[in-house]
């Protein structure tokens, strides 16, 4: 028992003197212990503030990078994926509060405006969503079963042809 608190202290002793002899100073640093006080003080500095007074750089921030086509076709996938989704649940809602055709009699009603660019716009609106959404599965599906098309080149000449035949497409269809 006495010989394991002398290894104990020994070892104790040997750390203490290890970190204060500067041997690794470099690669270590202190500990910050907040109290609430300094944690509330904290929270209300702003963080460029705060780097500027350890006196390290401020990360660059996503307004300077620029995202690869491929980055902003797989986001508008996402966002199409939600609005066809919050759209279905739309034309749901309707249905089930208003009964029998009212989503349909809204949609005709919109056709029917006499504005071609109201109908044109709302056509468009339905359209590109589910073209884009639906091409952007099949690019998805052609590159889980051919992983040879997953190179930097052709992923942006595929991106690009989906934003491309994804108009063309959706323009097509609201002349129909």
């Amino acid at each position: 028992m006495i010989s394991q608190r002398l290894l104990l202290l020994q070892s104790t002793l040997a750390k203490k003197s290890i970190l204060q002899s500067g041997i690794f100073r470099n690669n270590v640093r202190n500990m910050t212990v907040l109290s609430k006080e300094s944690g509330e003080t904290y929270r209300k500095e702003n963080y460029s503030h705060r780097m500027n007074k350890t006196g390290r750089p401020v990360s660059p921030h996503v307004t300077i990078y620029q995202f690869p086509i491929a980055a902003l076709t797989s986001i508008t996938i996402r966002v199409t994926g939600c609005a066809l989704t919050f759209g279905a649940a739309g034309v749901g809602l309707v249905e089930i509060l208003a009964g029998n055709g009212a989503a349909l009699g809204m949609m005709q009603e919109i056709a029917g405006t006499g504005y071609p660019v109201v109908t044109s716009l709302a056509k468009f609106s339905v359209s590109f969503p589910c073209v884009y959404h639906y091409l952007g599965g099949v690019r998805h599906l052609m590159w889980d079963n051919f992983p040879d098309m997953l190179t930097n080149v052709d992923v942006t000449k595929a991106s690009y042809a989906l934003v491309g035949s994804s108009m063309v497409i959706s323009i097509a269809f609201v002349f129909v």
